[in-house]
């Protein structure tokens, strides 16, 4: 078994990636059995257990043992290209990580403890096997890169917009149908791929991400593979303002449809009280005419009636007269002529 000493050994500085830092890298059947000797090192700054590309593919981690919170003096851990299905809690004792290198594993989940990471600037997890994007990474103020690309996540929090520094935001292959809203207020975000994935429409203020890089260094990753419909794929290649006149435009054309159906309805109801204010007087003017039709029949049977009985009155009168003229001439002639009497 390799011992403390002849890990330190291994130590080295030159690397031109990690200038005057401490790094180990632990490659081959080493590997595979890990050591908890190396966990001794607390001078290591960069700690590399991934597996060489091709060569020792064979020799992979399958867990993280919670001793790794020793190394306190960490800034960087790569444990990408393992077998690793879940990563200890001790990880968030690394207060001084910045880099952590996680793709290529069988992670479904990170422990919550990760929020805790507050000088974590950079965060690979791709490639793994994610159905839901970590809440508590949220958290992570400090986050400048994030890498979930390569999952299975359907949705994004709200609370993602808390990532104020956040500058790169790759999840591109992955089951997304929208974009949240809160996401136009990260205005540090320069890139942004969210490439074959499910998404139909843009967040209306979209355009308002002025320092997305899409306008001058558009990439397939970054939108194609979507069943996009607002603002189609040809607009967004041209970047963020091209995006903000398209969706100021279909707000305008928005408005005006709902004024129009506003302005239709209030015309339909003003037929509408037009209509019964109609039926209100036709109503009225039935009323009004079965009524004066009553009274016109009850005069005119009144006139009938008193024309009747002033005819019966006169046709009475008038026998009465006749009849007393004719009793007058019949008494005079009983009485005999006074002449009568002269002439004899």
């Amino acid at each position: 078994m390799t011992s403390t000493k002849s890990y330190r050994l291994r130590i080295e500085m030159e690397d031109p990636l990690y200038s005057g830092q401490k790094k180990l890298k632990v490659r081959g059947r080493d590997l595979q059995n890990l050591s908890r000797k190396v966990f001794n090192l607390l001078e290591l700054e960069v700690l590399d257990l991934s597996p060489e590309r091709e060569a020792c593919l064979d020799y992979k981690l399958t867990s993280v043992p919670p001793a790794i919170g020793r190394l306190v003096n960490l800034t960087t851990l790569m444990l990408d290209t393992n077998w690793l299905a879940e990563v200890p809690k001790e990880l968030a004792l690394l207060q001084n990580l910045e880099r952590l290198a996680l793709s290529n594993n069988r992670l479904t989940q990170l422990p919550e403890e990760f929020r805790n990471l507050r000088s974590l600037k950079s965060l690979h997890a791709a490639n793994n096997r994610f159905k839901d994007f970590p809440p508590h990474l949220c958290c992570i103020l400090s986050l400048e890169f994030l890498d979930m690309s390569d999952n299975q996540i359907k949705a994004l929090p709200e609370e993602i917009s808390q990532l104020d520094n956040l500058q790169s935001l790759l999840l591109f292959i992955n089951q997304l149908t929208k974009l949240p809203d809160s996401i136009c207020d990260m205005k540090e975000l320069r890139c942004l791929w969210v490439g074959n994935n499910r998404i139909r429409t843009l967040p209306s203020r979209f355009g308002v991400l002025e320092n997305l890089d899409w306008g001058h260094r558009y990439t397939s990753s970054a939108l194609d593979g979507n069943p996009l419909i607002h603002p189609p794929l040809e607009i967004c290649r041209m970047g963020p303002q091209a995006i903000d006149r398209y969706m100021r435009g279909m707000d305008a054309r928005k408005e005006r449809r709902e004024l129009k159906k506003e302005k239709g309805s209030e015309e339909e109801e003003e037929e509408e009280d037009g209509e019964e204010r109609r039926r209100r007087r036709r109503s009225r003017g039935r009323s009004g005419n079965r009524s004066g039709s009553g009274r016109r029949s009850g005069s005119r049977r009144r006139s009938g009636s008193r024309r009747r009985s002033g005819s019966r009155r006169r046709r009475s009168g008038s026998g009465r007269r006749s009849g007393g003229r004719s009793r007058g001439r019949r008494s005079s002639k009983s009485r005999g002529s006074p002449w009568e009497d002269v002439e004899e």
